[in-house]
């Protein structure tokens, strides 16, 4: 990729398109009445994926773009989960059968920071209302400086299967800049207690781009991180928004790596990782080569959702927990953002959905285009197009960019197929936006493309 290319692309902010239409064009329209309708509607023996948020820290990353509150006591969780209980057999009730769970995700904030007997219960729960087997996967993420063996103990006896460990760098500049101090020592403790009682499946998560990290230090991050041999790695741009995330003005913008050092950051870490044995996947996941992931990428079957690159392959993803967003086949539901406004609107209606997109039938046709473009660099329009009863040539025109993407070298389009070139698939963001019939509406604030 030329630098001339790469200044004209890199500092695009673009969504990181986990779904289509995105998050910031959402809005009010669906209640409660019309989401249960979308629940009862759910076929008996179709699998479902679930999403459960836990909104809470203890103390707060600088870089985190979560929807996220900092607690020293017991006592808001303890509310937050019992509200989310409830949640969850308001849910159960309305699609009156018990679906089978395919993928089960714990995010936030910190879920680790629940008590172990709370997560048990939670899981307890779910296994009331859902069907669980050998297909089940069970993933969380953790924070491994604050992972307790008794909390780890509780993540076998409930059933996960896959962990996430947060790293982003472990360069202590860095993690002085950012609020977040963790030891390799502590890493590893996690790591290794994790696959003593049998989570076999670890991923890491690392951040470039962060403030005062260069590329040695990047280097230096990954050498340690694979003396643990994780499964699975996660590498994320970091995302300076201070007038979305106010917590990051800590941040100063000049200590930040600008777009061709963040891209030269990103190729090393993924240079590394490449020559330890680890497929890259999309923009910014690496498996080793036998993972479910890698498998899925090589055989076209790779999907993106909130959770990033998946396996998952389910229609319909049940989001429980304040801000969580749900993907039914109507259209995406997503809750209230504040833990008060989710935790009043539970008790009053057992649901608490504030914000929606119902899929129009030009939504699910450019979804499924970004979606094959961030997962394999290609589109065939001709086939896409078939499946949604549209003239590819009519979807071609309307793509906004096309013409200047192929002119530098981006893509190449063959009889309706469009291909992102080699050198240019970090760029792949800006080609999927060209199918973004929301991009330019609203005033919505987005990462930069690399």
């Amino acid at each position: 990729m030329t630098p001339d290319l790469l200044a004209r692309y890199a500092d695009r902010p673009l969504p990181r398109y986990t779904s289509y239409p995105t998050a910031p064009h959402f809005a009010a329209g669906i209640d409660g009445a019309d989401y249960a309708a979308w629940l009862a509607a759910l076929p008996p023996e179709v699998p479902v994926s679930l999403y459960l948020h836990i909104p809470f820290c203890r103390s707060m990353c600088w870089y985190c773009g979560c929807h996220t509150t900092i607690t020293a006591r017991e006592a808001p969780v303890t509310r937050y989960l019992d509200a989310l209980s409830r949640e969850i057999d308001w849910v159960g009730a309305q699609i009156g059968h018990a679906p089978p769970a395919r993928h089960v995700h714990f995010g936030g904030g910190t879920p680790s920071l629940m008590q172990p007997g709370q997560f048990v219960a939670l899981m307890d729960r779910l296994h009331q209302r859902f069907r669980f087997d050998d297909m089940s996967e069970v993933a969380i993420e953790l924070d491994p400086r604050t992972l307790a063996p008794a909390m780890i103990a509780a993540l076998a006896e409930g059933g996960v299967t896959r962990a996430s460990l947060g790293v982003q760098s472990f360069d202590p500049k860095v993690q002085r800049a950012i609020n977040r101090v963790q030891s390799l020592a502590e890493t590893a403790a996690a790591t290794e207690g994790l696959r003593a009682v049998g989570i076999a499946a670890v991923n890491f998560d690392l951040i470039y781009g962060l403030p005062y990290q260069t590329l040695e230090s990047c280097r230096d991050t990954v050498a340690q991180a694979l003396t643990l041999l994780p499964e699975r790695f996660a590498v994320f741009g970091y995302a300076h928004v201070p007038d979305f995330k106010s917590h990051q003005r800590k941040i100063h913008a000049a200590t930040l790596p600008g777009g061709a050092e963040r891209h030269a950051q990103a190729e090393a870490i993924a240079a590394l990782l490449q020559d330890a044995g680890y497929v890259r996947i999309g923009i910014d996941h690496y498996a080793r080569r036998d993972d479910p992931l890698a498998i899925a990428a090589r055989s076209g079957t790779l999907h993106r959702n909130f959770q990033g690159y998946t396996t998952d392959a389910c229609d319909t993803l049940i989001g429980f927990g304040a801000s969580s967003i749900g993907r039914l086949p109507m259209g995406y539901v997503q809750n209230a953002v504040r833990i008060d406004a989710y935790r009043d609107a539970v008790d009053r209606v057992g649901t608490a959905i504030a914000r929606s997109c119902r899929f129009s039938e030009q939504d699910r046709l450019r979804g499924e285009i970004i979606e094959r473009l961030m997962c394999d660099y290609r589109a065939d329009l001709p086939a896409i197009c078939a499946r949604h009863d549209a003239d590819p040539l009519a979807l071609i025109a309307s793509a906004s960019g096309l013409d200047g993407l192929a002119q530098d070298g981006l893509i190449t389009v063959c009889d309706g197929v469009i291909s992102v070139a080699p050198g240019a698939r970090p760029l792949v963001r800006a080609v999927a936006a060209a199918f973004d019939a929301y991009l330019d509406r609203g005033t919505a604030r987005h990462s930069r493309a690399v």
